[in-house]
């Protein structure tokens, strides 16, 4: 008789191993406050990546808007703890108040992936990206003209409340939770739409149901990866949640292969770095030939790389290929 082995043992030891190896690094000093800050980006953008790639890449729909639930997860979080800690400084440094208000800003989120998800379902390809882009659009104009949230200046005061553990923590949680998703019936269910959903709906699979919970699912974990990054910066804006950072996060999803979790983790670290990695290197030059090498320059070695990465590596860097620690095996008894 079948039996399913789930190597989780294995991927906690391996993931505990990384965050005690950073925090020890850190705590000797090796690691310079610049250093933990594309630290935690990176792990942000891993969130918001592989929650796009269950999107796109697993039940294969094309949003262009992912932002905007990453906006709704900020502006609600960010208003939750301002709020407490306008009424009350003691409660609101209480780590507890953070944690609830970012999974309130995830639920809120994810209702927002509701009301995008299910009136999109007669909707494909180019149809459903345009759809999307509106309504990331809508979201930034709506906080734009809101002034109880700042307007256009932005939600400020935002407390620090997004450590290095609690980002990592948030991270490891989504990697699990997506990956066992994925790999479970209903994650079958999702790549079958995304392979044929004609095909997918002659054998009994509910199209509509799993394409509208890969949209909630989605927006739950950007409302999360929002929510982290508002607390990080201590500060959300609308600009920041604009087509752009859309854009981005669809890149980092094609670069690191569409339908691999593994990729997208690649990807967000590498492409974080290397775009922080390449704006000092162009400061560093600017310093020493006296010529300026605007952030513009940043961008074309950037273009350029990806340009590359999809002329000879058309499925991305992992293409559906998972790491053995993400994929869960099948033994006997």
């Amino acid at each position: 008789m079948g039996k399913r082995k789930l190597p989780q043992m294995t991927l906690i030891a391996v993931l505990l191993y990384a965050l005690i190896k950073v925090l020890s690094l850190d705590s000797i000093g090796a690691l310079n406050g610049y250093f933990m800050i594309i630290i935690n980006r990176s792990l942000i953008f891993v969130i918001l990546t592989v929650s796009l790639n269950l999107i796109n890449g697993i039940t294969g729909q094309f949003s262009l808007g992912h932002m905007g639930f990453a906006a709704v997860g900020a502006y609600v979080s960010g208003t939750i703890t301002t709020l407490v800690l306008k009424l009350s400084p003691d409660v609101a440094s209480s780590y507890p108040i953070f944690i609830g208000a970012i999974i309130l800003g995830g639920i809120g989120a994810a209702i927002m992936g509701f009301v995008i998800g299910f009136p999109s379902l007669r909707l494909k390809g180019d149809y459903l990206a345009i759809m999307t882009l509106g309504f990331g659009e809508v979201i930034r104009i709506i906080l734009n003209n809101i002034n109880y949230v700042g307007g256009p200046r932005g939600l400020l005061g935002i407390p620090k409340f997004s450590t290095f553990t609690i980002i990592y923590a948030f991270t490891f949680f989504t990697i699990v939770l997506i990956r066992n998703l994925v790999q479970s019936s209903h994650g079958r269910a999702m790549l079958a739409v995304r392979e044929n959903e004609v095909a997918a709906e002659l054998v009994g699979v509910d199209t509509t149901r799993y394409k509208v919970l890969g949209f909630v699912v989605g927006a739950f974990f950007a409302g999360i990866g929002g929510g982290l990054l508002a607390h990080l910066l201590q500060i959300a804006t609308p600009t920041q949640y604009g087509f752009y950072a859309s854009a981005l996060l669809l890149v980092y999803v094609y670069a690191g292969g569409m339908g691999s979790i593994t990729g997208s983790i690649i990807a967000a670290f590498g492409l974080t770095f290397l775009s922080q990695f390449l704006q000092l290197g162009f400061d560093s030059l600017s310093n020493m030939t006296g010529i300026n090498f605007g952030s513009e320059w940043t961008m074309v070695i950037y273009a350029l790389l990806l340009i590359l990465i999809m002329l000879y590596k058309t499925e991305g860097l992992m293409g559906m290929k998972e790491a053995k620690l993400l994929v869960i095996e099948e033994g006997t008894k």
